[in-house]
C-alpha cells in the first residue's frame, strides 16, 4: 500500500498480486482516531455528558462507523476501485468533480484545525519560556513550512508518521495519569460546559469526525486480501481505538474544566519538549491533507499542476485557523456529519445493485456527464437533513445518522424507479 501503488492504480482495478492482510489496514484505520482534533471533540463531548455518557456516545458512534466501514471496505474489497472510482461509476464524471471539490474544501478546513493546533502549542511554548506568543504569525509560518514540504515531499515526513502516534500516545497517557494524580477521578458534567450538547448531537460530532475516512475508506481497504479481512479490519479499528481515545480525553478535560491539550500539558508541568512533540501529529496530518486534496482536485482539473492546489489548500487552510474554525468545531463536525455520509450510501447502494454482477473495469468504462439521481439524492438529502438538524426534526435524535438514513431509502426508491434503464445511460 505505498503512495507509489496507490497512484499506480488510481483508475483500474486494483490486481489481487499487492492485496494485504485485513489487520495491517486495522492498524491504519484506527490511528485515524488518534490526534489532537479527537482530543478536542472527546473533552468538549465530556464536558457536556460526563464521563459515562462521553463514552456510550463513542461506543455507539463507534460500532456505527465500523458498520459504514464494513459497507465500504466490502465494496472496494469486491470491486478493487478507489472511492474517486466509485464515486464516478455512481455519479458521473461532472457528480465527481462537485464532490471532489467538496471532499478537498474539507481537507482545506482540517488543515485549518491542524494549523491552529500548531499556533497554539507555539504559543503556549514561547509563553512557557517568557516569550509572548503570536498565533497569527504561528500559524502563519506553520502552514507555510507544511505547505512548503508537501511540495517538495520530504522523505523525513514518512518516518515521522511512523513515530506520531505513539508519541501522541504516550503524550495522552501521561496527561490522564497526571489528571487522575492530581484530581482524582472525576465523572459528573462541566456547570456550564463550552459546547452544550444532547447525546445525540455528540455521537453525530464523533460520526461527523470519522466519516470522510469511512466514506474514503476503499483507497485503503481495495487492497485489503478477502472480505472477511475486511471486516476484521474495521472491528479491529474503530470499535477499540475510538471510545479509547475519548476516555482519555474526558478523565483530563473533567478533572480541569479545559478542553485544550496544550495548556493542560503546560498546566501539569511536562515542559516545552513535550509541546513540541505534540506539534508532530499537526505536521504529518496536515501534509496528508495538502496530499489527499490536491490527488481531489487534480482529478477534477487535470491541466492544473499539483503544487498550485498545494499551495491553494495551505494558503485556505490558513485563512480558516485565523478565522477561529476551533470555536466552530463542533458545529463543523456536525456539519460533515450531514454532508459525507450520504455519499457512501449512495455508492455502496449501487455496488450491491446497479453493478452487483458487473465486471469493475468494465463498469467504469462508459460513465455519463451526470447521473442525476444520484446527485439529486445527494443535495436533497443534505437540505433535509440540515433542516431536521436545526428546526429539530429528527428520526433517531443523531443528525449524521438521519441524513445517512433518508440518503440510503431515498435513493434505493430512486434505483428501484430507474430500474428498467441502463446502467451507463445518462438516465440511471
Amino acid at each position: 500500500m505505498t503512495e507509489h501503488a496507490g497512484e499506480l492504480h488510481a483508475h483500474s482495478p486494483v490486481p489481487e498480486g499487492v492485496t494485504v492482510p485485513g489487520w495491517r489496514v486495522g492498524l491504519i484505520v484506527a490511528s485515524f482516531s488518534i490526534g489532537l482534533p479527537d482530543f478536542l471533540n472527546g473533552a468538549h463531548n465530556a464536558l457536556a455528558l460526563g464521563l459515562w455518557g462521553a463514552v456510550s456516545a463513542a461506543l455507539i458512534a463507534a460500532v456505527i462507523l465500523c458498520a459504514g466501514g464494513c459497507l465500504t471496505a466490502l465494496v472496494s474489497v469486491r470491486t478493487r476501485l478507489s472511492t474517486y472510482l466509485l464515486v464516478r461509476r455512481s455519479f458521473g464524471t461532472g457528480g465527481a468533480a462537485l464532490i471532489n471539490t467538496v471532499i478537498a474544501l474539507i481537507h482545506f478546513c482540517w488543515f485549518g484545525v491542524n494549523a491552529s493546533f500548531f499556533g497554539e502549542a507555539m504559543v503556549q511554548a514561547a509563553e512557557a519560556n517568557g516569550f509572548a506568543g503570536n498565533f497569527t504569525l504561528f500559524v502563519i509560518l506553520g502552514s507555510a513550512l507544511m505547505t512548503v514540504s508537501t511540495i517538495i515531499g520530504f522523505k523525513a515526513l514518512d518516518r515521522l508518521a511512523v513515530v506520531a502516534v505513539p508519541v501522541l500516545g504516550v503524550i495522552l497517557a501521561l496527561v490522564v495519569w497526571a489528571a487522575l494524580d492530581r484530581h482524582g477521578l472525576v465523572t459528573v458534567p462541566a456547570a456550564s460546559p463550552a459546547e452544550p450538547m444532547g447525546f445525540g448531537i455528540a455521537i453525530s460530532a464523533l460520526i461527523g469526525a470519522y466519516m470522510l475516512a469511512v466514506a474514503t475508506m476503499p483507497d485503503l481497504s481495495r487492497y485489503t486480501r478477502t472480505t472477511r479481512g475486511a471486516i476484521a479490519s474495521m472491528v479491529l479499528s474503530f470499535p477499540i481505538a475510538t471510545p479509547l481515545m475519548m476516555t482519555a480525553a474526558a478523565i483530563p478535560a473533567l478533572a480541569t474544566c479545559e478542553t485544550s491539550i496544550m495548556k493542560l500539558v503546560v498546566q501539569f508541568g511536562f515542559g516545552t519538549p513535550v509541546l513540541f512533540l505534540l506539534v508532530l501529529p499537526t505536521w504529518t496530518v496536515n501534509s496528508l491533507n495538502l496530499y489527499s486534496s490536491s490527488l481531489s482536485l487534480g482529478t477534477t482539473f487535470p491541466r492544473v499542476r499539483p503544487w498550485l492546489f498545494t499551495m491553494l489548500g495551505g494558503t485556505m487552510g490558513a485563512g480558516f485557523a485565523l478565522m477561529g474554525i476551533l470555536d466552530a468545531f463542533i458545529p463543523f463536525l456536525l456539519f460533515l456529519g450531514l454532508i459525507i455520509p450520504p455519499i457512501a450510501a449512495i455508492y455502496v447502494i449501487d455496488a450491491f445493485t446497479t453493478w452487483r454482477d458487473a465486471d469493475s473495469a468494465a463498469s467504469i468504462a462508459a460513465v455519463p456527464l451526470v447521473r442525476w439521481p444520484a446527485l439529486a439524492t445527494w443535495l436533497g438529502s443534505i437540505v433535509v437533513a440540515v433542516l431536521a438538524a436545526y428546526q429539530g426534526w429528527t428520526l433517531t435524535t443523531v443528525p449524521a445518522l438521519d441524513a445517512t438514513i433518508c440518503a440510503a431509502l431515498v435513493y434505493a426508491l430512486v434505483r428501484r424507479r430507474f430500474a428498467s434503464a441502463r446502467p451507463g445511460s445518462d438516465h440511471a
